[in-house]
């Protein structure tokens, strides 16, 4: 679009590849070659670009205003690799240095000038990737996440992070031999203090020079997709950091924030909301979606914080009501609407995913519905819960035994991601392996059998980098993870046994092909507290069955009898207690056959020996030829649920 739509639509908020207007651009005006450079201060009193080539403040060259509230300048003094910022003079007279907000690349910490750099487009060599996501999409596909702080997966001797070149020679052949579908990344955009993991945001078009070049993080995502693994990052479109040289009170009145105090404060993260409900912001902030997803080739965008943009009191002290007397904040919940509707408008294959804590709003229901129109949504319930009832003692584990099957009944009430997240490994929280009851070996078998859990039960996965192999200590954003740890066998067996469970998950359909719905799930038994072992059955559009048994209790039970849906020979495919994962089972459980008898809704019994504290999954080898399988009709089993529930 010209100059002159661009600016037009902009201010009506249906601009959605600002970066192309805004910032710096090389062009060329009557035969001159030079940078034209432009910024939105509408209330400034003056603006000039500073940088390297006007001694700073020295020779401050002045920018010109147009109707719009935009500042513009062009000039063939600066040359690339020099640093710029914006000389904005303040309505009150007062003067302070200001970061590009659509710079492209940013000087290293502490300092915050933009970096004039030209780069040429990249070269992609992810057809293949790109054209199989887009036939096969990611609903009815494996989806397990590897969540990865980039700054401390891997540290160098001297305490610097590794570089995006150096993590595509590491990480991206421990993604592969781990078996992630996935990586996801905390936020990569330029960021003031690493103590803020990145979630205090300043550069929304900037990558974060800790990590290296723009150009080494396209070439891990094109050599992740060459290697079939997606690449996923976090983002903060509620808040940003409100350091004086950054976007907060840009003009010296609220621009990129709201008017109101109490809506403007973020009190519990110390920064500044977005204005949501400014048409300016709004092509801001998408137009910083868009060119992550484009520029990057990302496969999805996990979006921070989102409760604190769709309900005005979700923060600490004072909140205005809307206008109707109500918590609901129509502006944020109106602005997330209108992110996934133009994002999955232009890109229907990308994963937008959201962390969201409540239970109050629909959020990956259709727009049409009134939801907010995300793909996922964090279940926060379901990791509470089930994080509680594994630290428990299993000799009280029959008192709490909802806690484990609680989430059945809203398990497909929304589309789920179920996380072990770095938020549940800091601040006290213990690691996931510390977390485990018991000794060491409990611990572990612990950590076997909470993975399984969370394989078998319906929806997406998501695991915190280090919980793989059983790291013992907390995360520290500023450490690298505890590879010395592998050198534990308990370690290293837990880290083989967390590879072989994944690719478990990828090649049985039954764990991720339906994920939406009951047709993918029966609850054999949730009311076997007293022996505390829970079963169910995961299965796919193909007829194929998987059982899945939990005995939470470190009680072998031998001649354990269950109900099951079909007569015939069964295999048991996985049992989290075997030797060579760390347990004391030299081998797996024997080939069963079925017995002909009624168990509950169930005209089959099997029976076999539940593991201590383990996980059991069984498949059907063969099926008996005058068998017909007695299937459970989905209404029934939303009728247990319901008794269950009351």
């Amino acid at each position: 679009m010209d100059n002159g739509e661009a600016l037009r639509t902009f201010g009506t908020g249906e601009n959605f590849h600002a970066q192309h207007y805004f910032g710096y651009h090389g062009v060329e005006r009557e035969g001159e070659r030079g940078y034209v450079f432009r910024v939105w201060a509408p209330h400034a009193r003056s603006v000039a670009l500073i940088g390297d080539f006007t001694n700073w403040q020295e020779k401050a060259m002045p920018m010109a205003r147009n109707v719009a509230g935009v500042w513009e300048l062009f000039t063939s003094v600066p040359e690339e690799g020099q640093r710029y910022k914006y000389l904005i003079e303040r309505a009150d007279g007062s003067r302070v240095e200001k970061i590009d907000p659509f710079a492209f690349y940013l000087e290293p910490r502490p300092g915050t000038a933009a970096i004039l750099t030209q780069y040429q487009e990249k070269k992609w060599t992810d057809s293949l990737w790109m054209g199989r996501r887009k036939r096969f999409g990611f609903r009815e596909r494996p989806v397990n996440i590897y969540e990865v702080h980039a700054g401390s997966w891997k540290m160098h001797d001297d305490g610097t992070p590794y570089t995006f070149a150096e993590l595509k020679d590491t990480l991206i052949p421990y993604l592969v031999q781990m078996h992630y579908t996935h990586v996801e990344f905390m936020p990569l955009m330029a960021h003031p203090l690493g103590m803020s993991w990145g979630y205090q945001l300043m550069g929304y078009f900037a990558f974060e020079h800790t990590y290296g070049t723009p150009r080494e993080f396209q070439d891990f995502v094109d050599e992740c997709h060459k290697q079939n693994i997606g690449v996923i990052v976090d983002w903060v479109p509620g808040h940003f950091t409100r350091n004086d040289d950054a976007l907060a009170y840009y003009d010296g009145t609220p621009t990129f924030e709201y008017e109101d105090p109490n809506r403007a404060e973020n009190r519990g993260w110390g920064a500044l909301n977005f204005d949501l409900g400014k048409n300016q912001v709004q092509s801001f902030l998408i137009s910083s979606a868009l060119f992550w997803i484009e520029y990057y080739h990302l496969d999805g965008i996990r979006v921070d914080a989102v409760s604190n943009m769709i309900y005005r009191n979700y923060d600490q002290g004072p909140w205005t009501p809307n206008k109707d007397g109500g918590t609901r904040d129509y502006e944020g919940f109106s602005f997330l609407q209108k992110l996934n509707t133009v994002v999955k408008g232009e890109h229907p294959d990308v994963m937008m995913i959201a962390e969201e804590s409540s239970s109050e709003t629909k959020v990956t229901g259709p727009v049409e519905w009134d939801a907010l129109g995300f793909d996922y949504k964090w279940n926060m319930g379901w990791m509470n819960d089930i994080l509680k009832f594994y630290e428990e003692d299993p000799i009280y584990r029959k008192y709490d035994f909802n806690l484990v099957t609680f989430s059945f009944m809203y398990a497909f009430a929304e589309n789920f991601i179920l996380p072990f997240s770095h938020d549940e490994v800091v601040h006290g929280k213990k690691s996931l392996m510390h977390k485990m009851w018991g000794d060491r070996y409990n611990q572990f078998a612990g950590l076997r059998s909470l993975l399984t859990y969370q394989m078998c039960h319906p929806g997406k996965k998501l695991l915190f980098m280090g919980s793989e192999y059983g790291q013992f200590l907390e995360w520290k954003y500023d450490h690298g993870l505890e590879w010395d740890s592998l050198n534990d066998p308990m370690n290293k067996a837990m880290q083989d046994f967390t590879a072989q469970l994944n690719a478990f998950y990828k090649e049985h359909p039954a764990l991720w092909k339906i994920d939406d719905g009951f047709e993918g799930l029966d609850v054999v038994d949730a009311d076997n507290t007293d022996e505390s072992i829970l079963s169910f059955i995961r299965k796919n559009d193909k007829g194929e069955l998987l059982l899945c048994v939990f005995n939470m209790v470190p009680v072998e039970r031998r001649g354990f009898t269950v109900g099951v849906p079909v007569a015939g020979e069964w295999e048991e495919v996985w049992n989290t207690e075997l030797k060579e994962f760390g347990g004391v089972w030299k081998t797996m459980n024997p080939l069963t056959h079925t017995q002909q008898d009624d168990w509950k809704d169930y005209e089959q019994t099997l029976t076999f020996t539940a593991p201590a504290l383990g996980a059991s999954i069984w498949k059907l080898k063969r099926r008996d030829p005058r068998s017909v399988a007695r299937r459970k009709p989905k209404a029934h089993v939303e009728k247990k649920l319901d008794e269950k529930r009351k």
